[in-house]
């Protein structure tokens, strides 16, 4: 090929390029939606405005670290954060901000929501701290898993029926059979326990008075709940799985749900279905049950795929909750504020006004001074400016005032490139 031919070449290409830059950037562009073809991806194309630009609700929360090794402060929190970015990714809000900051020694997370403007939507969409675990079948109540009994919540008397809160002993008569079976009649009614004392002295006593062992009170209701339910909670939870992702069965064209584990989620879950290879392992959520799929086979690479008659939605959700996942560590809310757009639509529409006439001033000057290369030089920044934009919208990037004002910066560099090059071809 001749060279003219190449710089004709290339100039078709350049054209080219600019056309679909500049059906990206027209305001009602095509979005893309690739679910058509069996592929599980769909992305709206438009300008994403930050929240200075179009206002939204700003969150704060502290992390309670109590319970972690201050080694693991920071990926503690890293996960936390890693767990909001997807609950809040999942109900659509455009570029969320969610950062881990320090003040004053505590760790807290900031989380900004550009275009949200119900508080309490966005409340609810985060959490507090939901738990996801997996479980695996009960058969049978084994006798030693069962034994917990009144006796061992609330301790026997030990001098002339007195005991530790100086009253009567109220340990009921229990048999052999009681022993070793966990039944509604040896459980204490909680609504009747009630807190004695004040600050490190206070206790928890029922309503006659005598102490409660709570670890074991709790690990009793757990035995209980699991046996009504069926399944037993296991070591495995949400904080060992990295992803759930929806995908289709590339034979029958079904929507599946893909699970991914970490390190110590591997392990886990592959001692699990070891265990429980042709029996279902239930997923709950909240104490809830979300999904319960039947092992097929051992799993020991951390990889599983759900199966099942789903429809699209239906697996669009179960994938948005198994992600929703289980916090490492308990968050509480410190404040809440829903901040408006600062600068507004107003401000917004000057900017784009001050960003034209800038531009217009530069090209006309480039026309003036330099006549044709000028309009050479004009005719490569308006294809600069459209494969920024489309840039934008694709990427995307969230535009705040700031970021106007470094896009005009940027147009501004482009033309002095111009201006060199063509000050050099006068001098030559």
């Amino acid at each position: 090929m001749s060279v003219r031919g190449k710089i004709w070449l290339t100039f078709l290409g350049i054209l080219v390029l600019a056309g679909l830059a500049g059906l990206v950037d027209w305001p009602k562009g095509p979005n893309i939606d690739l679910n058509s073809i069996r592929i599980p991806y769909e992305k709206e194309l438009k300008v994403h405005l930050g929240l200075d630009l179009q206002g939204g609700a700003h969150l704060i929360y502290q992390a309670d670290l109590s319970n972690i090794a201050p080694e693991d402060y920071d990926s503690s929190m890293e996960g936390v954060r890693d767990v909001i970015e997807r609950r809040v990714n999942a109900l659509g809000v455009s570029e969320p901000v969610v950062q881990t900051v320090r003040a004053g020694g505590q760790h807290r997370l900031v989380v900004e929501l550009a275009g949200v403007t119900d508080i309490s939507q966005a409340i609810a969409a985060i959490g507090e701290t939901p738990s996801l675990d997996f479980r695996e079948q009960i058969e049978a109540p084994a006798a030693e898993e069962a034994s917990t009994t009144i006796e061992e919540i609330i301790p026997p008397n030990t001098e002339e029926g007195d005991n530790e809160a100086g009253g009567e002993a109220a340990a009921p008569e229990t048999t052999s059979e009681t022993t070793d079976t966990v039944t509604p009649e040896n459980v204490i009614d909680t609504s009747k326990l009630k807190i004695e004392g004040e600050g490190d002295d206070s206790q928890i006593v029922d309503e006659e008075g005598n102490p409660v062992d709570m670890d074991a009170l709790s690990q009793l209701l757990q035995q209980q709940q699991e046996q009504a339910l069926g399944f037993r909670m296991t070591k495995l939870t949400g904080q060992h799985l990295n992803k759930a992702q929806l995908q289709f069965d590339q034979q029958t064209n079904q929507p599946t749900i893909s699970l991914e584990f970490n390190d110590e989620g591997k392990k886990l879950f592959a001692e699990i279905t070891e265990k429980n290879v042709g029996k279902p392992i239930a997923i709950f959520l909240d104490g809830a049950v979300i999904s319960a799929p039947t092992v097929n086979e051992p799993i020991r690479d951390g990889s599983a795929i759900i199966t099942g008659q789903f429809t699209l939605d239906e697996a669009k959700e179960l994938a948005m909750r198994l992600n929703a996942g289980a916090l490492p560590v308990p968050i509480e809310l410190l404040s809440q504020n829903t901040i408006g757009a600062t600068l507004g639509k107003s401000s917004v529409e000057k900017s784009f006004l001050a960003g034209l006439i800038g531009l217009a001033l530069v090209c006309l000057f480039m026309i003036i001074y330099y006549r044709l290369p000028g309009v050479l030089a004009v005719l490569a920044l308006g294809f600069y400016a459209l494969m920024v934009l489309a840039l934008f919208k694709l990427i995307p990037v969230t535009l705040t005032l700031a970021g106007i004002a470094g896009f005009i910066l940027s147009i501004g560099m482009a033309v002095d490139a111009n201006v060199l090059i063509f000050e050099r071809v006068k001098e030559e």
